[in-house]
């Protein structure tokens, strides 16, 4: 063994020296980040006789956006949106005119209109805002109804009728529990 180390110590040398240099390589100077010492720096803001914190001030400066957007998102008076409107503020349309109760549904009291598919606790309470409480309510919706309530459910639109609401209702309203089951699967 001696032997083999006095004719390849050499090799082994620049071996070692090869090796040392690309860890060198992979964990020093890789470094994304570098940390530079500043006289300045050499003081902790803890430290005896050390300058206060300094304040940011634009953060502090800075307009509250959340409560602009917060008032954006939940007004009611919101138009037509235009072709770089932001998508949670939305396109809302204001009702035209409010639902009114229908005749039927007055004796009864308010259904789960969960049930309905595609109808969840959101949607049940932004109906139940308009006064929509029933399924025979529901079922009584005309084309021109379900345009005007469409356009006040937001990022919730197309729902009524790709979810077919109306149907729904009608088998819900008329009793049609083994039907409504068949065609729409069981809700309870």
């Amino acid at each position: 063994m001696p032997e083999l180390l006095a004719t390849y110590w050499p090799y082994l040398l620049i071996a070692f020296l090869v090796g040392l240099a690309i860890a060198w390589f992979a964990f020093a100077a890789n470094r994304k980040t570098s940390i530079k010492r500043h006289e300045d720096s050499k003081k902790d803001v803890l430290d005896e006789g050390a300058a206060p914190a300094a304040r940011n001030d634009a953060l502090i400066k800075a307009p509250p956006a959340a409560s602009t957007l917060s008032e954006a998102a939940n007004s009611q008076k919101v138009t037509h949106a235009s072709a770089t409107a932001d998508a949670e503020t939305g396109a809302a349309v204001v009702p035209s005119k409010p639902p009114t109760p229908s005749s039927a549904s007055s004796g009864s009291g308010a259904d789960d209109l969960t049930r309905i598919k595609g109808l969840g606790p959101k949607l049940s309470a932004m109906l139940q805002e308009q006064g929509i409480t029933t399924f025979a309510q529901i079922a009584e919706w005309s084309d021109a109804d379900v345009d005007r309530i469409d356009a006040g459910l937001g990022r919730f639109q197309g729902r009524i009728r790709r979810d077919s609401w109306v149907d729904q209702a009608k088998m819900l309203a008329a009793g049609d529990e083994i039907g409504f089951a068949n065609q729409f699967g069981n809700t309870q």
